[in-house]
């Protein structure tokens, strides 16, 4: 119990410090022990509870009545928070939602709730040990990060307005605070409990979406509370179900009772899965994290990797068995997956924008995670936790790059990177492991996408299958277009790493560090972390790719490690010549050559984007309005079968 305390508790004294102090060195000293030290207690946690079965801990009886008016008082503090800014800019929508929350909030309590005891009960299992790693691990890294990029920020915010004031300990202080709500999303078993921490982490996506205070920051940070409101206002509308009908509000139980008797539950699990598919940002609810892309890199490499779109996953995950045997959640939840991923995908195909395609790449395989949930089969989840681990570690690791990419070139589009082997050796190399971690064989992304495959086919999912086929088609083309650029070498440009912060290189090292060992020991990983989860929730592993195979990738991915890094840091002694234009050269350094009629042609190299085939104002529409029909289908289906059960 100790250590649960730590990981929630740690996270908000470091928030409140930080929050205290203005001075750059004192503000290091702290984030990077406090976030070395969450880090440990991460790896002291699944030392100690890594391995199949599950371990609840409960606080004494007489701490319940108190939490749970601290828990109210969270509750009500994160809708007034909300009401206030709505207010302020005049947003109805997002008034009127945080408002019936606090009314909901208040009637549940004192009324539907009244007297009833507040369960204290933490309960650990192995996908919680999964989601407490990435969260302590990957989330604190990136704190680290942020620090030497944010005092780059400060300085471009001071250049360009000289009266700005410094918001940093601000922003810090919501980064920590952000690790602890997500903390006990993923250990906490009272649903109330679950449902203030799940808010918590909206507002804070909303503060660090907004942090920037222009127009556009604050349009994305409502687009992105008012879609997450309705998620929130789900969740909420099912606890009340489950109290008014003297349903358990232990989420373990929750479970029990739902895999047994699915129709006793039909309605709160279908509202349960539209928070986890608003919050996992899938269509159409994709626009909010497509918008947080105006914020800073830290803050998208966060929401992207370990905490909010992952606090939506994970719950979708925990509710599989029940979808494996209840009819309408299982189709909203494969459906509007299986869409995201393929169309998400191909509109990445347009984009040039090395955040968007991040972006849209995260949103995709988000989709493909909630598919496999939706599925519900042993095999299926499998699949979808190593997707969880290798998109966590991969994807921080590539925000991260291109957040440092984009203050030394001075862009992030990628058609402007095929010098960055170059000019960023070291960098181009992080951010292609990255990338090939994310699509190419021996990696473990492709892995996982391949048990995907086989748990479609053997529960007959031939519609699954052709959108895993199309969206993985995809994949590939969006991601090696990136790669491709990445590999150009052309001239000698000068080398603009050196002026990278250290705080960014140790973060950098620790996610490259992070994907290198999840697919080196993707076997021992799975052995020790997946399948005894598994086990516990469905009585038997579900590992499709047997442990010989999962050595021999691991095996390969050394190899292609060693390839990738071989050399760096080495000068070379070899003569270097010019460009070589394929012509009569006009001018080397400007790589203009003389084309048919002599005139100077500039030699360019530019990836197709096809915007016309697969831009997103062709897509978008479509596959938002057909996900918003199975979404409203699905929950007026659960809600008319509600009189039946009265």
């Amino acid at each position: 119990m100790e250590l649960i305390a730590s990981l929630i508790v740690v996270p908000v004294v470091a928030a409140l410090l930080l929050l205290a102090i203005k001075n750059d060195r004192a503000r290091d000293m702290v984030a990077i022990a406090f976030a070395a030290l969450i880090a440990l207690l991460s790896i002291a946690f699944a030392v100690v509870f890594a391995g199949p079965g599950t371990y609840e801990f409960a606080l004494p009886a007489e701490w319940g009545h108190p939490l749970s008016l601290v828990n109210l008082a969270i509750d009500l503090t994160v809708a007034i928070f909300v009401v206030c800014y709505a207010v302020r800019y005049k947003r109805p929508f997002a008034l009127g939602l945080a408002a019936l929350q606090i009314v909901v909030a208040l009637w549940f309590e004192f009324a539907v709730q009244a007297g009833a005891e507040f369960s204290t009960t933490m309960r650990v299992d192995a996908l919680g040990v999964v989601m407490v790693l990435i969260i302590g691990i990957v989330g604190s890294g990136i704190c680290v990060y942020a620090l030497g990029y944010m005092k780059d920020f400060q300085a471009h915010e001071l250049h360009e307005n000289p009266q700005a004031r410094d918001r940093r300990p601000w922003f810090f202080a919501i980064m920590f605070a952000f690790l602890s709500a997500m903390f006990n999303i993923v250990l906490v078993d009272n649903m109330a409990w679950m449902y203030t921490a799940w808010e918590v982490t909206t507002l804070c996506s909303f503060l660090l979406i907004g942090f920037t205070k222009s127009e556009e920051a604050i349009n994305n940070a409502f687009r992105q509370i008012v879609m997450n409101l309705l998620g929130g206002v789900a969740f909420q509308f099912s606890l009340v179900y489950l109290g008014v009908f003297g349903l358990p509000l232990s989420f373990s139980m929750f479970v029990e009772l739902g895999s047994a008797f699915p129709a006793l539950v039909m309605l709160p699990v279908t509202l349960l899965a539209f928070a986890g598919i608003t919050k996992a940002a899938q269509m159409p609810f994709h626009t909010w994290l497509l918008g947080a892309m105006v914020a800073p890199t830290p803050t998208s490499a966060l929401l992207h990797s370990s905490t909010m779109v992952k606090a939506g996953v994970f719950l979708l995950v925990k509710l599989s068995p029940i979808f494996a045997v209840s009819l309408v959640p299982f189709v909203m939840v494969v459906l509007v997956g299986g869409l995201t991923f393929a169309l998400c995908s191909f509109m990445a195909i347009s984009q040039s924008n090395a955040k968007r395609v991040l972006a849209y790449s995260t949103i995709a395989n988000l989709g493909l995670i909630t598919a496999c949930a939706g599925v519900g089969t042993p095999e299926a989840v499998w699949a979808a936790i190593l997707l969880i681990i290798f998109h966590a570690v991969a994807k921080s690791l590539l925000f991260l790059c291109v957040g440092t990419a984009e203050h030394h070139i001075g862009s992030r589009n990628i058609e402007d990177m095929d010098l960055l082997f170059e000019r960023m050796p070291r960098l181009a190399r992080f951010m292609m492991l990255g990338i090939m971690c994310m699509f190419v064989a021996p990696f473990g992304m492709l892995i996982a996408k391949w048990a995907t495959l086989v748990s479609f086919v053997e529960t007959g999912n031939v519609a699954l299958i052709i959108l895993l086929a199309f969206g993985s088609a995809a994949t590939f083309m969006f991601w090696a277009k990136w790669l491709g650029k990445l590999s150009g070498i052309a001239g000698e440009p000068q080398n603009v790493e050196l002026s990278v912060h250290k705080s960014e290189w140790v973060a950098l090292l620790l996610m490259a560090g992070l994907v290198c060992v999840t697919c080196v020991l993707l076997p021992v990983m799975s052995s020790g972390l997946v399948v005894p989860y598994v086990q516990t929730a469905f009585h038997y592993g579900g590992q499709d790719i047997s442990d010989g195979n999962l050595w021999i990738a691991a095996i390969c991915a050394v190899l292609v490690i060693l390839m990738l890094f071989a050399g760096l840091g080495r000068s070379s002694k070899q003569k270097k010549v010019g460009v070589y234009l394929s012509g009569a050269s006009a001018d080397n350094a400007a790589r203009t050559f003389r084309g048919s009629l002599s005139a100077p042609v500039e030699a360019t190299s530019r990836n197709l984007y096809l915007d016309g085939i697969f831009g997103e104002a062709r897509i978008a529409p479509v596959g938002s309005g057909v996900c918003i029909v199975i979404m409203v289908a699905a929950i007026a289906w659960a809600a008319s079968a509600l009189p039946s059960m009265l």
